[in-house]
């Protein structure tokens, strides 16, 4: 008794009460779907950046110094590009509609290698944190090798990792972060956090 006076109250006296218990009609509607498509595309980019590495970059002025120091010194895992890092970064820049056969050879083959996401060196730091180390920065005072960060977070993991490794450091300053490093050969390598 109580179906039958159901039935009849959603589909006779109430028709916005069908559409709230069978929302088939509004699902499978070009609104519906594209809501349903929107929401999927959604939960998979988020699972997806959700997932991929935090990067830290850090400028330095002489790459092959930084990659002996790095995987001699430190013992730092070579780490792959993170798909997201790099994904269509030659589009997003222009670079990718450009015929090289019109180009100079000097001017093309720089353009196109400086922008194909491979320079400098990447690191894996923690469980879900890289190191991206590339070429950039300026000698420091007494021609030491630096290394420039504008982010304390790495600068201090890095701190850590020499820490742990027993490498002789002093620190010169906390806030911005500067501290210097002495490898094995003897040269001083300075790391110092850049303040905005």
């Amino acid at each position: 008794m109580t179906l039958l006076l159901f039935s009849n109250l959603v589909s006779v006296q109430n028709p916005l009460v069908a559409g709230f218990f069978l929302p088939i009609d509004g699902l499978f509607s070009t609104q519906g779907v594209m809501v349903m498509l929107l929401v999927a595309y959604a939960g998979a980019m988020w699972m997806f950046l959700s997932s991929a590495p935090k990067v830290h970059t850090l400028m330095v002025s002489d790459l092959e110094v930084a990659r002996q120091f790095f995987e001699g010194e430190l013992q730092l895992r070579t780490a792959e590009v993170p798909l997201h890092y790099y994904y269509n970064y030659e589009q997003t820049l222009g670079l990718s509609g450009i015929d090289p056969m019109y180009m100079s050879t000097e001017l093309g083959r720089p353009a196109m290698q400086q922008f194909g996401g491979t320079d400098g060196f990447w690191y894996q730091l923690k469980k879900n944190v890289q190191l991206h180390v590339i070429g950039g920065a300026s000698i420091g005072d007494k021609n030491r090798q630096r290394h420039v960060c504008f982010d304390h977070d790495c600068l201090e993991q890095i701190l850590i990792k020499v820490q742990t490794r027993y490498v002789k450091y002093k620190i010169r300053r906390e806030k911005p972060l500067n501290f210097l490093v002495k490898t094995y050969e003897g040269s001083v390598i300075e790391f110092a956090e850049v303040s905005n």
